[in-house]
């Protein structure tokens, strides 16, 4: 059984469930999701892990960040919060935006000797192949922009806020976009905006990657991409699995994790 806690960052309340026994296993969600979907996961390996599913903030029962985020904001986040726990090293399974997370945390020097076994699935960050309609949308948005350029503070800004609520400009966002709001709309355009792949070459931490082969969100050419560009990772495929392998083929993703986190 799961117990919940809750503690402060940059003075917003961050809560966390607590699973299992032994070495701490930090577990990280997805944008839009929340610490209780990794829940079935992370109890099925807590007999031999004591999991740590915080809500990253924005999402779940934590606060939303009083000012937009970046990538760097979640992992200082994190790392506070595995300082504070009093836990020297921690294992770490990560979904999606908590991919980006690991992988920015990873790259630090500092973390050297921190993390020691690392999964990550469906994992976010590596540039998309885009399509002409994307391109179109992106620079038509552009170009709605370029009449309120000559307008003075504070008459610019309130001009593109009107710009931004306008349905033309909705439809030219993608549907998490859409549904965003606010300073989370803000993090969300930072977090998407940047591509990980310089980070890669400074990794030096063995990761197993585990992929949906139905992965329509972050698809099987970024796992790829992604495993080229690590100097000690490798890449498992499940079949008949989604961007949610874990939940699509439940009893498959566990044997695998299992295996990875024995001992």
């Amino acid at each position: 059984m799961a117990t919940e806690h809750n503690t402060t960052y940059r003075d917003r309340k961050l809560h966390y469930y607590v699973s299992g026994e032994g070495k701490p296993l930090v577990v990280l969600h997805g944008w839009g999701a929340s610490g209780k979907l990794m829940l079935p996961l992370a109890q099925s390996l807590s007999s031999m892990r004591k999991c740590i599913i915080p809500d990253l903030p924005g999402f779940g029962e934590s606060d939303e960040p009083s000012q937009s985020w970046s990538v760097d904001d979640y992992a200082n986040c994190i790392l506070t919060l595995i300082d504070e726990l009093g836990f020297r090293s921690v294992d770490i399974l990560a979904h999606s935006l908590g991919g980006r997370i690991t992988l920015k945390l990873c790259a630090r020097q500092q973390i050297v000797g921190r993390f020691d076994k690392v999964l990550i699935t469906g994992g976010a960050g590596m540039k998309p192949r885009r399509s002409a309609k994307f391109y179109f949308k992106k620079y038509f948005a552009k170009l709605l922009k370029i009449p309120f350029a000559i307008l003075p503070e504070p008459a610019q800004s309130r001009q593109l806020d009107k710009l931004r609520k306008t349905s033309l400009w909705k439809s030219l966002g993608s549907s998490d976009y859409q549904q965003l709001q606010g300073v989370m709309r803000e993090t969300f355009v930072k977090v998407v905006s940047e591509y990980l792949e310089p980070c890669l070459p400074q990794i030096n931490h063995e990761i197993l990657l585990i992929w949906g082969t139905n992965d329509d969100t972050t698809p099987l050419y970024q796992a790829e991409r992604m495993n080229e560009g690590l100097r000690n990772s490798a890449l498992v495929t499940i079949k008949e699995a989604g961007h949610y392998a874990f939940l699509d083929q439940p009893y498959q993703f566990q044997r695998i994790a299992e295996v990875l986190y024995k001992g």
